[in-house]
């Protein structure tokens, strides 16, 4: 059969403008809701959500032209080429399928984001194009088996859950060995774990290969065995890749991406931050010169780095940040980090003091109460205020106590002017 023919009569070719519409109308509002602006990590990343619907869309067209095979006998005639030759031209235009509905969600994504010059990260892609080539290689091996009113709607479901629901279960490595987790890579301070990709791509590499035995061999002993070990194979190099890996597959990124200046003080800014960097910059300094200026040590560098350095302070901001925005942004790298108790469940006396503490912070770095208003309660808000209006060396010595809580496990603060807790 001509390839051209191939094309115009597959299920791949008629389901593709329904996937396609799918995509841009159904999955757009998940696709640009959390990605990160002008971060192409991020907008690769985000895009692997369609994966849970692109994957199965193949899947059942793979069993169906299976099934369309099956009930021509191709197999019961003495045919020139090999059965995995004659099952490629069938299965091309489903993985093409595939790709585009993923270019599809890749572009929503990428608009959503806005990004600038640059290019998907081609790790995430080829991932995705496994995964892809899995589905759909997988559902012809069952498409071989089954008729299509059994197969097409049992791989359809089957393939669905296992693309999808693994990113809701407590076993965390799970979700890695389907992709689940690229979806939420990446915040600007974060880069992808190579780890994750190794998993998904490891155990998509063993679907893949034991699939193409099957199509090959067909039901002969030894290929079943050797299917067999190829997936163990791949599931188990995918599960120890991801073993020890929490639910998103980030670590920080390198500080080398930061292009810093060499004011005073320092600022050390990603390189997404290059439409708003002399904003920044100058709304930092003044922030800062005000923080001073109230009697409070500021560091010599503000970095949007994860981890910040020795005598480096976070600059917490975003993308869209504006310059109403960035006292707020100075002031929250100087609030302290809560301790390991917090983190662990235990009791945290001082987590209420986060509130006022960081309200103060930001109206003394020259924040609006108004910009604050959706950040802390009201009677937060209002405390701070009136933190305000007593003399510096009180607010200080109000600043010093209650931060000195927050460092502890079991010191409980004291907000009150007076000394007391309230």
């Amino acid at each position: 059969m001509l390839l051209r023919t191939v094309v115009r009569v597959s299920s791949g070719t008629r389901l593709l403008p329904f996937l396609a519409g799918f995509i841009v109308i159904a999955l757009s509002d998940n696709l640009s809701e959390w990605v990160t602006p002008r971060y192409w990590l991020s907008a690769t990343g985000t895009a692997s959500l369609a994966l849970s619907f692109v994957g199965p869309a193949c899947a059942g067209a793979g069993a169906w032209e299976g099934s369309r095979l099956r009930r021509a006998r191709i197999s019961d005639q003495n045919a020139v080429r090999s059965p995995l030759a004659i099952a490629f031209p069938f299965l091309l235009p489903v993985f093409v399928m595939g790709v585009v509905g993923m270019t599809a969600a890749l572009l929503v994504s990428a608009a959503a984001a806005d990004v600038g010059l640059g290019m998907p990260n081609p790790g995430i892609l080829a991932v995705e194009a496994v995964l892809l080539a899995a589905n759909t290689l997988v559902g012809f091996v069952l498409g071989r088996l089954w008729a299509p009113i059994v197969a097409v709607p049992v791989t359809l479901i089957a393939s669905f859950v296992a693309n999808a629901y693994p990113v809701s279960w407590s076993i965390l490595w799970i979700r890695h060995l389907v992709g689940g987790g690229l979806q939420d890579c990446c915040m600007l301070d974060q880069s992808l774990d190579v780890w994750a990709l190794v998993s998904a791509g490891a155990f998509g590499t063993g679907v893949c290969l034991s699939a193409t035995v099957l199509i090959q061999y067909r039901k002969a002993a030894p290929a079943v065995v050797t299917a067999a070990a190829l997936l163990v194979g791949g599931f188990a190099g995918g599960a120890a890749s991801a073993h020890g890996m929490g639910a998103d597959p980030v670590t920080s990124r390198p500080t080398g991406d930061l292009v810093c200046d060499h004011g005073r003080p320092r600022i050390c800014l990603w390189p997404e931050m290059d439409q708003r960097a002399d904003m920044v910059r100058t709304e930092s300094r003044k922030a800062v010169a005000r923080l001073r200026q109230a009697g409070l040590a500021v560091p010599a560098t503000l970095t949007m780095a994860d981890r910040p350095g020795p005598d480096e302070t976070k600059l917490v901001i975003g993308p869209g940040i504006s310059a109403l925005g960035v006292p707020t942004g100075v002031a929250a790298g100087l609030l302290p980090q809560s301790p390991a108790c917090a983190d662990s469940g235990e009791p945290y006396p001082a987590a209420d003091a986060y509130g006022p503490v960081g309200a103060w912070l930001s109206l003394t770095a020259g924040a609006s109460p108004r910009t604050l208003t959706n950040r802390v309660a009201p009677p937060e808000l209002a405390l701070a205020q009136h933190v305000l209006k007593q003399s510096r060396q009180a607010q200080l010595d109000w600043y010093e106590r209650n931060t000195r809580a927050m460092r502890s496990c079991d010191v409980r603060p004291h907000l009150g002017m007076d000394g007391s807790h309230g």
